[in-house]
């Protein structure tokens, strides 16, 4: 018998992303060595975009060589496995005013200025993090490959 289809159709690809929070991104070390770290993102349209400090080593390995993946996963049981994984290549975004909007953005997601997400307005958004937005590069991840699985689509079958 063959296996249950368990990967994920382009709307559970956008829902899956849209609901997850910390996303591993891979560079290329000068070695060639992976680096890896987690990020916090957001999506823009159907595109993965984070931030980073542009001296990090991330950035740094990206201006290099934009080659990158990303991965969000989740689940500990075997049936609730579910991810997607993006293989593609980091177009990288050193515009102050994109990068703050894009701080904008994370802070209404994520609890980056208090212990809960906010919505900041133009003031706040810029006291809270203008001085960093000229020091920082977004990275849209421009998808290569997509690669995903969704265990729960096995119904509880191995």
């Amino acid at each position: 018998m063959a296996r249950k289809d368990i990967t994920m159709t382009p709307a559970e690809i956008r829902d899956f992303l849209e609901s997850g929070s910390t996303l591993q991104v891979a560079t290329i070390g000068k070695d060639g060595t992976p680096h890896v770290a987690p990020m916090w993102y957001v999506l823009e349209g159907d595109e993965v975009v984070f931030r980073s400090f542009t001296k990090s080593q991330k950035i740094v390995n990206l201006l290099r060589d934009p080659r990158l993946t990303v991965l969000h996963e989740r689940g500990l049981a075997y049936g609730e496995l579910q991810g997607v994984m993006i293989q593609g290549t980091g177009r990288l975004i050193d515009d102050p005013a994109y990068v703050l909007e894009l701080y904008r953005r994370l802070a209404a997601k994520y609890p980056m200025v208090g212990p809960e997400p906010v919505e900041l307005d133009d003031e706040a958004l810029e006291q809270a993090f203008g001085r960093f937005a000229s020091k920082n590069t977004a990275v849209v991840v421009e998808p290569r490959k997509i690669v995903t699985w969704d265990h729960t689509k096995l119904g509880g079958a191995y």
